[in-house]
């Protein structure tokens, strides 16, 4: 059996200048995913990892903790959405530096209020209805993502380890389950960070086993370390 583990990066820094940046308690999460993977063989012959730093660093913090040396191959299909450009495009008054950031705090529930915009930025990119206003269209965010499977699926190791984001795993574990791609983000909405997502790679098709688990989160005891964004 080959198995493909999709492992969503490990909390990134919200309230920062600069959000690609993994947060202390993402740094934890990584480590203890990397612990768990080392009691929870096989060890993988293969990582890949996302083209951002909060993908590498993660992939970093678990693979030291798992005592593990790979050189990780980059996929461009394993990248996130551009969550600046989906807002600047439905608010062009968040397009300035710091405007968002700025913004956020007006609000008493930042997260919650950056949740609702989100949505509705998401909403308007995945309709299809502006796809020339974007650098990268829903469509082609979603081919690229399944490419990165497809390209996965093809190589010759057993075990793979990818360290990605949201936005691809909801795209491929939607993909696999015949979801309509218009409803795809709905899956990635409850996806916690460092969460494991395990696929069984097939010669024809490959099969979802499990979505989003965080075993490692649940053994450490500390529920502050579930996190979503």
């Amino acid at each position: 059996m080959r198995e493909l583990l999709l492992i969503r990066h490990g909390q990134a820094s919200f309230s920062a200048e600069d959000y690609d940046q993994l947060s202390p308690a993402g740094e934890r999460q990584s480590t203890l995913l990397g612990e768990w993977l080392a009691a929870c063989p096989p060890a993988p012959d293969l990582v890949a990892i996302g083209p951002r730093v909060r993908h590498r660093d993660t992939a970093g913090h678990c693979l030291r903790a798992a005592g593990l040396s790979l050189p990780p191959m980059t996929l461009p299909g394993l990248d996130e959405v551009d969550h600046l450009e989906l807002l600047a495009r439905l608010r062009p008054d968040l397009a300035a530096p710091g405007a968002l950031r700025a913004a956020m705090k007006q609000s008493d529930d930042p997260h919650r209020a950056f949740q609702r915009l989100f949505v509705e930025a998401l909403d308007r990119w995945s309709s299809g209805a502006h796809d020339a206003e974007y650098r990268c269209s829903w469509t082609t965010f979603r081919a690229n993502a399944l490419a990165a499977l497809q390209a996965l699926a093809e190589q010759p190791a057993r075990t793979i380890w990818a360290f990605t984001s949201g936005g691809p795993i909801a795209v491929i574990a939607s993909a696999l389950l015949g979801v309509p791609p218009s409803q795809a983000f709905c899956l990635s909405w409850p996806l916690v960070n460092t969460g494991v997502t395990r696929i069984r790679l097939g010669s024809r098709t490959s099969t979802l086993v499990t979505y989003n688990a965080w075993p490692h989160l649940e053994r450490a005891g500390d529920a502050q370390l579930v996190t979503l964004r």
